[in-house]
């Protein structure tokens, strides 16, 4: 057994000693959910996990093999299980989705056909590990039918270890909550999340101060916001650092907004206008807002149409304060 195998996780203490724990007193629970933010490390400690688990059933010289093998996501006993789109006959995961230039409609979702993979997978006994190991990322996309059809593998996981990630345990069916032990995750502090930083060359993002307030201690956000920046054309985020300046523009915004940038694109953007704007007119009514507008575009909703009531609400508003 590796000693050092939560070596790349910074912080979350509490997590790596509980995790730590069950592997040395062999006491592993058929399922577990990692639950906090996003963004501080959850998947990270789900590989850090498995590795201890598996190393202590290879010999010393083996372990960098399963370390790589591990890392690369070809061990035969595991199984990762990411949320996907439906696009042409294919899953696609979020990566390979703008890979192909995809442009996404609605945010990915757990399957249930990816919950029965996870079944078959589960019926054969392990080829080289302990047991078999299945990490469901964003376990809260699921839909109920997915959700139930993994709870009857929740009831009888046989030679097998589970892993759920999901932001809050309010997120997931209480019934498949009930059949997990719950792991928490913290956001970083600031010396934490520099550090997590620095060390994965993306030291830049130090310098931008709405960035790391919208990541608010979770260095994966914190990334994940700055690639979304640079994606984003530099004229449209101009257009609206301020409000509307009359209802034909805030028409003009949101055909731009719906014409230029996907959904995870436009959720993303109403992160960083509630930081902008709060920032500027310290206003709750026009924060509820953009969270309305989060609301439509993850219930489906026409996002030009989403934008034009939004954009048109905020104009009214601040040009109601003149």
């Amino acid at each position: 057994m590796t000693d050092n195998s939560f070596a790349p996780l910074i912080g979350q203490q509490q997590a790596v000693e509980l995790l730590t724990q069950a592997v040395k007193q062999n006491r592993l629970a058929p399922a577990y959910l990692f639950v906090g933010p996003d963004g501080v490390g959850r998947s990270l400690a789900a590989r850090c996990f498995i590795e201890l688990l598996f190393s202590s059933y290879v010999k010393t010289k083996l372990i960098t093999s399963l370390q790589n093998r591990l890392r690369q996501g070809n061990h035969p006993d595991v199984l990762w299980v990411q949320p996907t789109y439906q696009y042409q006959g294919q899953r696609l995961t979020a990566a390979e989705a703008a890979e192909k230039g995809v442009k996404r409609k609605a945010p990915p979702v757990i399957r249930l056909e990816q919950i029965r993979e996870i079944t078959e997978f589960l019926s054969r006994p392990p080829l080289e590990a302990p047991r078999n190991v299945v990490v469901l990322e964003q376990a809260e996309t699921m839909a109920e039918a997915a959700a139930n059809a993994l709870l009857k593998t929740l009831e009888e996981p046989g030679q097998a270890t589970l892993i759920l990630i999901a932001p809050t345990p309010e997120s997931v069916l209480p019934t498949l909550v009930s059949r997990c032990q719950r792991i928490p995750f913290y956001r970083l502090d600031t010396a934490s999340l520099a550090q997590v930083l620095t060390q994965t060359e993306h030291e830049q993002i130090l310098q931008h101060p709405a960035l790391l307030s919208i990541a608010a201690g979770s260095p994966g956000s914190a990334i994940a916001s700055y690639q979304q920046l640079q994606a984003i054309p530099p004229e449209l985020l101009q257009n609206l650092a301020k409000a509307p300046s009359s209802y034909r523009h805030a028409l003009e915004l949101a055909k731009k907004i719906d014409k230029e940038l996907d959904t995870e694109a436009q959720l993303w953007l109403i992160d960083y206008l509630q930081n902008s704007y709060w920032q500027q007119w310290y206003q709750q009514g026009i924060i509820k807002q953009l969270e309305q507008a989060r609301k439509f575009l993850l219930c489906y909703a026409q996002p030009r149409l989403v934008w034009e009531c939004t954009l048109l609400s905020l104009y009214q508003q601040c040009n109601s304060q003149v």
